[in-house]
């Protein structure tokens, strides 16, 4: 089970959160890619672009926040959070 943890803040305070779980056969690349595409679907938002910060960020911690530079539009929040809070060992290659 692959479990991916969304969440939308401001002013330090949590105003959404979500909670994507994929049971699929796939690589652990595509099922972040699916988990972040349905977060964004749930909040309405535009898929964010992946900076070299949020690479290396993601790849130490499997975490990371997609501020307001990531976005194409405004947002009305400070930041996405996302974070993986379950995974599964086995990944097909």
């Amino acid at each position: 089970m692959f479990r991916m943890w969304g969440k939308i803040w401001k002013d330090n305070h949590l105003l959404k959160d979500t909670v994507v779980e994929n049971d699929a056969k796939d690589t652990r690349t595509h099922k972040i890619f699916q988990a972040l595409e349905e977060i964004c679907y749930d909040f309405d938002l535009g898929k964010p672009i992946w900076l070299s910060s949020n690479v290396s960020e993601f790849q130490r911690h499997s975490k990371t926040r997609f501020r307001k530079d990531s976005f194409i539009e405004e947002i009305p929040f400070d930041y996405l959070e996302i974070q993986v809070i379950e995974e599964d060992d086995s990944y097909d290659l």
